[in-house]
């Protein structure tokens, strides 16, 4: 029997704890922003141009460290030492006009993210996405 494209890519736990923190960011991102789009068509009935603007709100680096200040203590030891790893990362670039403590932040919620979806733990996935996208909806809502 052919596996879903959720279980194809699945890993253990173990083997997806030493991928470089980096990686797990790179598919963190990946999921969060497919997330995020997916809530947004879902909630708001809105133009493609819309929509990619209340995204914005989500995904770019201070809407995720906003979202990550109501997660982490929500957060496993697990999942807080890959945030820490990803966190502490050393890294020469930061994104464009994004603040350097959001910038690391975002990218230790994103390795979280990514390290549960490869991982295959999705109940524990959406359960973390559900609660960061509260604080960007009451971004939208107030911007309206």
């Amino acid at each position: 029997m052919k596996k879903s494209f959720l279980e194809e890519f699945m890993m253990p736990k173990e083997k997806a704890k030493q991928l470089n923190p980096q990686v797990l960011a790179f598919v963190g991102d990946s999921v969060y922003t497919l997330y995020v789009r997916s809530f947004l068509v879902h909630h708001y009935e809105e133009k493609s141009g819309k929509l990619h603007l209340y995204a914005n709100e989500y995904v770019k680096a201070k809407g995720q460290s906003d979202a990550l200040l109501n997660l982490e203590n929500w957060f496993s030891q697990e999942e807080k030492d890959i945030y820490k790893r990803a966190r502490n990362y050393k890294t020469k670039s930061v994104a464009k006009n994004q603040n350097v403590i959001d910038y690391h932040r975002a990218t230790g919620l994103e390795a979280v993210v990514g390290y549960l979806y490869l991982s295959g733990q999705y109940d524990r996935l959406e359960m973390i996405l559900q609660k960061s996208i509260a604080q960007g909806k009451q971004t939208i809502e107030k911007g309206k």
